[in-house]
């Protein structure tokens, strides 16, 4: 965005206190771990849930791989139909009260914990049965997710500020967020599943009770707006910045379905597997700092492309590794991990001012977020039943070590994201960068 964006921003009411609670947001550490700790568990059940459940699943229970793709393709897509009328609800919830909301969080923090638990430790079945109670179950589960995420984005969009302030506002949930998963990336592997879920129903216990503190937009002005889900659509500037997430978006959610496959037939380093996504979400963490201050100088348009910049510089070299190449592939993790920090502080941040020059902010955040939610979870659903289908088409399998199924695998892990994010990094000079300095 430009600069002059970042003064139309500006003129819009600054957080102040909330009717039943806290006040508006000040900044320091009580205020940023009490809005931003919810994103820890967030981000730690969903390693497991779009990383982890796939390659579970195939090598577990072997289901195959074309079979998992559709299950998780119709499932996500189901449940990302849901969002933009969870957004609806939510919205109505913040203009009864904070406290309102918080309730229902509470509630659907029970059902995810639940949800997980029964994901990962299904009864003794084989077949179809078994596929029956892990669409149910992933279904209940990311309902549940989509709730909280949704309560979460919505009530940081509510804190209003400038670029900076909304940047730094995204970039304490999104620092938790990271911090849950490299929890989640090590965890399970040294003390189990069993105790990671249980992890999970712990730190979204902790997360519930902070937010009951934690710094509270304005009230909700007196107009009304009535239940719309197509509202946001009307906004240009909104449909512009969905269409560069989206495709963003999908350049991210490749990989991330893939890794562990990689990770263990291409470059046979499963050992080695938390040191990389420790390494990857840590480098994303200690780079949100960075993409803060970037955004003072450059504005969040032109740091998010600057992060897309690196993701390609750095992620195309994964393509010539093979087994063994772990340095290589950690220093590929290092500067991958840096690009990440910006595709997670920057984008929210941009919605948030969108929402608040287009005259809806207290009132339609939920509304909004709920179809971000919603291209979230296409980008995921689209990642696990195009990716999978398509690598089993072309001979891969888990534990292949055919050179062209393998060649295959790091074709659609490596090359196949990079182009995606050319594409985005397009979008976004074209559609949004342009635009924005005419």
């Amino acid at each position: 965005m430009s600069a002059a964006s970042a003064g139309v921003a500006g003129h819009h009411p600054q957080a102040g206190s909330g009717r039943d609670g806290p006040g508006g947001w000040q900044g320091g550490w009580r205020h940023g771990v009490g809005y931003g700790a919810l994103g820890l568990p967030l981000a730690f059940v969903a390693l497991p849930l779009y990383v982890v459940l796939p390659e579970h699943y195939a090598r577990e229970f072997g289901v195959p791989l074309a079979t998992l793709g559709l299950l998780l393709l119709g499932t996500r897509l189901a449940d990302a139909l849901a969002d933009p009328w969870i957004g609806g609800v939510v919205d109505r919830l913040f203009r009864v009260s904070a406290s309102r909301v918080l309730v229902v969080a509470a509630v659907a923090a029970l059902v995810l914990a639940a949800g997980l638990r029964a994901l990962f430790f299904p009864p003794p079945l084989a077949g179809t049965p078994l596929l029956a109670w892990c669409a149910a179950a992933l279904g209940v589960t990311c309902i549940a997710y989509s709730v909280l995420s949704v309560i979460h984005q919505a009530w940081g969009a509510r804190l209003g500020g400038d670029e900076g302030q909304r940047a730094r506002v995204v970039a304490w949930r999104e620092g938790f967020g990271l911090a849950g998963v490299m929890v989640a990336a090590v965890l399970p592997s040294l003390a189990g599943l069993d105790v990671a879920t249980a992890a999970v129903a712990a730190a979204l216990a902790v997360a519930v009770a902070l937010l009951w503190r934690a710094p509270r937009g304005v009230a909700p002005a007196s107009a009304e707006f009535a239940f719309d889900p197509a509202l946001p659509w009307r906004v240009g500037a909104f449909r512009r910045l969905l269409a560069v997430y989206l495709v963003n978006g999908i350049a991210s959610a490749v990989p991330a379905t893939l890794v562990l496959f990689f990770v263990r037939d291409r470059l046979q380093a499963q050992a080695w597997e938390p040191l990389f996504l420790a390494t990857y979400f840590a480098a994303g963490a200690l780079s949100l700092p960075l993409w803060v201050r970037l955004v003072a100088r450059w504005g969040l348009a032109r740091a998010w492309l600057a992060g897309m910049a690196l993701a390609v510089a750095a992620f195309a070299w994964a393509a010539v590794l093979g087994p063994g190449d772990v340095v290589a592939y950690t220093a590929i993790c290092v500067a991958s991990g840096i690009a990440l920090g910006a595709d997670l502080a920057l984008p929210g941040a941009l919605l948030a001012g969108v929402i608040q020059r287009a005259g809806h902010g207290t009132r339609l955040e939920g509304a909004y977020f709920g179809w971000w939610t919603f291209a979230t979870k296409l980008n995921l659903a689209l990642a696990a039943g195009l990716a999978l289908p398509l690598l089993a088409a072309f001979g891969y399998s888990p534990g292949a070590r055919d050179p062209q199924a393998l060649q295959a695998l790091a074709v659609a892990y490596c090359l196949l994201p990079c182009v995606l994010k050319i594409a985005a990094a397009a979008l976004l000079q074209l559609c949004w960068i342009r635009k924005d300095t005419r």
